[in-house]
This record gives structure tokens, sequence and C-alpha cells, in this order.
């Protein structure tokens, strides 16, 4: 009987001693590092927050971008209205490059409204465009109106 109750006393320190290294561990880990690991995407949501938000030059570019996405959908425009102009009177040949010229630039426009209209829906954006653009860019309208 005295083997039996000294095995259980050795086994219950080995428990204890396996559930000492155990807590020792954790500690460190918190201790060297791992509380940082936890807590990463909290922090880096923030960090994230504070590099795009509040950077003021996030807000100016952000801002100018929007101007700038308008502003080339009316370029575009503008320039497939001159080309459909000079096509009535152009040689065959010159039509032909025109036409090209043409798929080109309403490629050029419907990828400058998407990216206007997709700026335009991200919610940290969506602040820094000016009140006098609109909220979206119409895709199939004939002109585009850069200011409400």
């Amino acid at each position: 009987m005295g083997q039996l109750r000294e095995g259980a006393r050795l086994g219950a320190y080995a428990v204890a001693g396996i559930v000492g290294l155990a807590v020792l561990y954790v500690v460190g880990v918190f201790a060297f590092g791992g509380a940082a690991w936890i807590t990463a995407p909290f922090r880096g949501e923030a960090d994230q927050r504070e590099n795009t938000v509040a950077s003021g030059e996030f807000r100016q570019t952000t801002y100018e971008e929007f101007f700038d996405l308008c502003a080339a959908a009316q370029n575009a425009e503008g320039t497939i209205e001159a080309l459909q102009e000079e096509r009535d009177t152009a040689s065959e040949t010159r039509r032909t490059h025109i036409d090209q010229s043409i798929t080109a630039l309403t490629t050029t426009r419907i990828e400058s409204v998407n990216s206007y209209n997709s700026k335009a829906a991200q919610e940290h954006r969506a602040a820094f465009r000016d009140k006098d653009l609109p909220y979206r860019l119409d895709l199939d309208a004939e002109r585009t109106t850069c200011t409400d």
C-alpha cells in the first residue's frame, strides 16, 4: 500500500509539473509576442484606418481621383464625338482607323465610369468625393456630367 501511495504522489507531481510547464509556456508566449499575434487583426485594422482615412495624402489623392476619372470619361466622349464627325468625310482607310479608335475610346470610357462608380461605392473613399460630383456616373448616358 505504501508503494501505491508513493506512486500516486509521484504521478501527481508529474502531472503538476506538466501543468506548471504549460502555464509557464503560455505566460512566455504572451510575454514575448503572443499577445501581439492575438491582437494583430485589431491593430491591423486600426493601422490601416490611420494610414488611409486619417492620412491627408490619401484624402487629397482620393478627392482628385474622382475628378480625374470623371474628366477621363468626358474626354473620351469628346474625342469619340470629334472622330464620329470626321468619319463622315473620311476615306475608307481613315474610317477603319477611326472605327478602331472609337472602339478603344469607348472601352476607356467604360473603364473610367466603372472605376469611378466602384470607388464611389467604397465606404472609406466615398467621404472624400466632392459634393458637386455625382454619386455615380451613368454608363448608358450619352454625356457624362461631372457636377450635380
